[in-house]
Parts: C-alpha cells; structure tokens; sequence
C-alpha cells in the first residue's frame, strides 16, 4: 500500500448544515453533492474532504463512538500569523465557534482552533518552517526558538514528510 490519502471522510449529523457552512458560507465549491447522503470538496492537490452522513457511514464501514470523542483536528496552514487571525475571523462569521484564539506558540508560530457547525476542530496555523515543494512534498524545518526559552526547547531535527 502507498502511503497516501485520497479522501478524508468525516461523518456528520446533520448534511445540509454542514453543506450549508463549508458551501453556503465559506464559498467552499462541492466537487459532488448527493443529498442526505455525502458531500465532496476538493481541498488539495489530489485530496477529497467528504462529509457522511454520520448514521449512514456507520452502516457502510460500522460505528466507532459519538464524534465530539474522536480527538481528530484537520489544519489548515497559511503564510502569516495576521491570515491565521483572518481565517478565524471568517469562520466565526460563517457560523464558526472560536476554541481558541489566535496564539504565538513556544515553537515559533502562530496557531488557533475553530468548531464547524458539527464540532469538528480546524487548527488554522502559521508554521514558519512548514514549506511545500512543487512536487508536493512537506518539509518541518526545527525553527528558531523565541529568545526567551532556552535553545534544546528548539525540537527535534527537520521532518521531511511524502
């Protein structure tokens, strides 16, 4: 098996909602949409995000607990802190919760959370040493600690990630 990820499949309890806000307000463009029953976007290179209709996902591949258990967060990562606070902004005025709110972070970025309408946690980060080659390729540089913690608090060695 290769390793990697087509579709991310997300199951939810309510479909036209969650149409509704990633759609609707957020002016996200559905690749397909079969009413109450799965909706999908296009959201990288190669990459699907379907929302199931929670009972109907459980039938197909069987249950697994309510949602609001799953310690699952999808990141959407951007170029600077002040676009981080402006994704933010703009999820809270499309019907998104603020878990937390924009933050400098000890690793050197800036990071906060939002709940979709069905509570799922989208971190919106600034990673100053996340790039992206053309060929898609994630590289993690270990970025410069803030100078006011000590240097070993700097990480782990690069990260590369296919």
């Amino acid at each position: 098996m290769d390793a990697k990820v087509s579709v991310i499949t997300l199951g939810v309890r309510d479909l036209d909602q969650t149409y509704g806000f990633y759609a609707g307000r957020l002016g996200w463009k559905p690749v397909q949409y079969v009413a109450e029953e799965v909706v999908f976007f296009q959201i990288n290179h190669g990459l699907l995000l379907a929302f199931f209709r929670a009972d109907q996902l459980a039938a197909e591949a069987g249950a697994v607990g309510p949602a609001e258990t799953a310690p699952v967060t999808l990141a959407h990562n951007v170029g600077s802190a002040r676009e981080v606070d402006a994704v933010l902004a703009e999820a809270a005025a499309a019907g998104g919760m603020i878990v937390a709110p924009g933050t400098q972070m000890s690793w050197g970025g800036y990071s906060g959370y939002f709940a979709d309408p069905e509570g799922f946690r989208w971190e919106v980060c600034w990673n100053p040493g996340l790039t992206v080659d053309a060929d898609g390729t994630v590289r993690l540089a270990a970025p410069e600690p803030p100078v006011d913690l000590p240097s070993e608090s700097a990480g782990p060695a690069p990260l590369e990630l296919r």
